[in-house]
C-alpha cells in the first residue's frame, strides 16, 4: 500500500490519512465528540499545548535580544553584526516554511512537529556553548534554530482551523496568539534575569531547550491530530488536494491574502526591529544622559530587557484581546471589520512609536509610555490576520498559505530590517562617540514609523476585497470530472463531463 493511500483504515503514523488517530468511520462518534475526530476537551487541551510551545518558540527567539549588549562586549562586533543574529535566524526559518507548508498540508502535522521541536530543543542547547572567538559558529546554530520554529508555526494555526469554526475559531486564535507577545516579553525577562544570576549570557540560551523537550511529551501525549476541513466541509463539497504549484497560483490570485501578507510584512518589519534593537536603544539613551555608565567589560547593565519585556507582554496581552474585541464588536456592523483593525492599529502605532525614539534622550518614562501605546496597537492585529488566512483560503491549501505569508512577510521584513537598521547606523555614524552611538541608531529606528503607515494602507486595500474572497472560499468546490472526448469540427478535443451535461 503507497504511504499515502486513502483507501485504508490504518495507515501508518506518518500518513496524511492519520488525522482521527485511529479512528475508523465505521466507529460512532461519542456525544462530545465533533466531527473533526476530536473531543471538545481534547480540542481545547491542543490549542493550551500549542500555545505553550508557541510562547517557547517566542522567548527563545528574544531571549539573544535580552542580553545582546553582552554578546556585542563578548564577541567584539558592531551593529551589522548583531544585526545578523536576528536576520540568519529569519532566513533559515523562512526558507524552509514552504517545505514544512506542503508536508504539512499531506501528512500528520503532529509528527511532523514533535521532530522540528526535538531539533530546535538540541540546536538551542548546542549555541549556548559558543566560545569567545567564534561568532560564525553562533550565527550558524541561530540559523539552524530555524528548522524547528518553520516547523510548528506553519502547522500549528491549521490544527486549530481544523478543531474550530467561525467566532470560536476567532477566540482559540486570539489565545494562540498571545504567546507571541508574551513569549517574546518572557525572552527579555529571563534572558536578563538568568544573565545577571549567571553572571554570564551564555546560561541565557539554556533554559528554553529543557522546557522544549516538555512540550514534545506534550505534544505526543495530549495532542490528537483533526482530520482537515472535516468540521467546516458541507455535504455537497468534496475537497480535493491539489498539486503544490496549482496552490501557489491559486493564492496568488486571492487578493485579500496577498494584500493582508504585504500588510503583515509591514508589522514584522516594525517589530523585527524593535525586538533586537529596542533594549540596546534605551540602554545607549541612559548611557548618554549619564543615567547609566557604559558597557565596557561584562556583563552589562540589562534592566531595559526586564522593562521592555514586561511592557511588551502586558501591552502584548491587552493588543490581541483589544484587537479580537474590537473586531468582534465592528463585525455587526461591516463584513470588512478585520482588515479595518489591522489598519487602525498599524496608524495608530506609527506616531507613538515615532515619540517613543525622539523622547529617548529627553525623559525615559514618556519613553516607555510611548513604547505602551505603541506596541499595543501594533499587537491588534496578531489573531486577526491568522483569521483573515483561514476563512479567504480552502483548508486544503491553509499550511502552503501559511508558509506563503511567512516567507514574504519574513522575507520583506524581519529577515532583513535588524541588519538593515544595524547598516544605516553603522553608515551615518560619525564617530564611536556614546553620542553618535546613540543618536545614529536613533535616526535609523524612525524608518519603523513609516513602515508602518504603508502596513496601514494595504490593511486599507484588503478591506475592498475580503467579503468576495470569503464567499469564494466558503463555498469552493473542486471540479475533478473525467474529461472525454467530444468532436469539434472533425477534431477530438476533451472537455470535462460537467460542460456537456444538462
Amino acid at each position: 500500500m503507497a504511504l499515502t493511500d486513502p483507501s485504508s483504515d490504518s495507515t501508518p503514523f506518518f500518513s496524511e490519512d492519520n488525522e482521527g488517530d485511529g479512528e475508523g468511520p465505521g466507529q460512532p462518534e461519542t456525544e462530545e465528540q465533533s466531527v473533526s475526530g476530536v473531543t471538545n476537551r481534547r480540542a481545547v487541551l491542543t490549542v493550551v499545548v500549542l500555545c505553550y510551545v508557541n510562547l517557547l518558540n517566542y522567548m527563545d527567539r528574544f531571549t539573544v535580544a535580552g542580553v545582546l549588549p553582552d554578546i556585542e562586549q563578548f564577541f567584539g562586533i558592531d551593529d551589522s553584526k548583531s544585526g545578523l543574529l536576528q536576520t540568519v535566524f529569519i532566513c533559515s526559518y523562512m526558507f524552509l516554511a514552504p517545505i514544512f507548508g506542503y508536508l504539512g498540508d499531506r501528512y500528520n502535522r503532529k509528527l511532523i512537529m514533535c521532530v522540528g521541536i526535538s531539533f530546535w530543543a538540541v540546536v538551542t542547547l548546542a549555541s549556548s556553548y559558543t566560545p569567545k572567538g567564534y561568532f560564525w559558529v553562533l550565527l550558524l546554530t541561530r540559523g539552524l534554530v530555524g528548522v524547528g520554529e518553520a516547523s510548528y508555526s506553519t502547522i500549528a494555526p491549521t490544527i486549530i482551523a481544523d478543531l474550530f469554526i467561525k467566532e470560536k475559531r476567532t477566540r482559540m486564535l486570539s489565545i494562540f496568539y498571545f504567546a507571541i507577545p508574551v513569549g517574546s516579553g518572557l525572552g527579555y525577562i529571563v534572558g536578563s534575569k538568568v544573565d545577571d544570576l549567571a553572571q554570564d549570557w551564555h546560561w541565557a540560551l539554556r533554559v528554553t531547550p529543557g522546557l522544549g523537550l516538555i512540550a514534545v511529551l506534550l505534544l505526543i501525549l495530549v495532542v490528537k491530530e483533526p482530520k482537515r476541513g472535516a468540521i467546516e466541509a458541507r455535504p455537497e463539497h468534496s475537497l480535493h488536494r491539489t498539486s503544490w504549484l496549482s496552490d501557489i497560483l491559486a493564492l496568488s490570485k486571492n487578493c485579500s491574502f496577498v494584500l493582508s501578507t504585504f500588510g503583515f510584512t509591514a508589522v514584522a518589519f516594525v517589530t523585527g526591529s524593535l525586538a533586537l534593537w529596542a533594549p540596546a536603544f534605551l540602554f545607549r539613551a541612559a548611557v548618554f544622559t549619564g543615567e547609566k555608565p557604559p558597557c565596557t567589560t561584562g556583563p552589562c547593565d540589562t534592566s531595559d530587557s526586564l522593562y521592555f519585556g514586561i511592557i511588551t507582554c502586558v501591552t502584548g496581552i491587552l493588543g490581541v484581546a483589544t484587537g479580537v474585541e474590537v473586531s468582534r464588536r465592528l463585525r455587526i456592523r461591516t463584513p470588512r471589520a478585520d482588515p479595518l483593525v489591522c489598519a487602525a492599529g498599524l496608524l495608530l502605532a506609527a506616531p507613538f512609536l515615532y515619540l517613543s525614539i525622539v523622547f529617548a534622550q529627553a525623559s525615559t518614562i514618556a519613553t516607555y509610555v510611548f513604547i505602551f501605546f505603541g506596541e499595543t496597537f501594533l499587537s491588534m492585529n496578531w489573531a486577526i490576520v491568522a483569521d483573515i488566512l483561514l476563512y479567504v483560503v480552502v483548508p486544503t491549501r491553509r499550511s502552503t498559505a501559511e508558509a506563503f505569508q511567512i516567507v514574504v512577510s519574513h522575507l520583506l521584513g524581519d529577515a532583513g530590517s535588524p541588519y538593515l537598521i544595524g547598516v544605516v547606523s553603522d553608515s551615518i555614524r560619525r564617530s564611536d562617540s556614546y553620542l553618535w552611538q546613540f543618536r545614529s541608531l536613533q535616526l535609523s529606528l524612525l524608518l519603523c514609523s513609516f513602515v508602518a503607515v504603508i502596513g496601514g494602507a494595504f490593511f486599507l486595500a484588503t478591506a475592498l476585497f475580503i467579503e468576495r474572497d470569503r464567499h469564494l472560499a466558503e463555498n469552493y468546490a473542486h471540479s475533478d470530472d473525467e474529461p472525454i472526448v467530444v468532436p469539434k469540427r472533425g477534431r477530438s478535443t476533451k472537455v470535462p463531463v460537467s460542460s456537456v451535461l444538462i
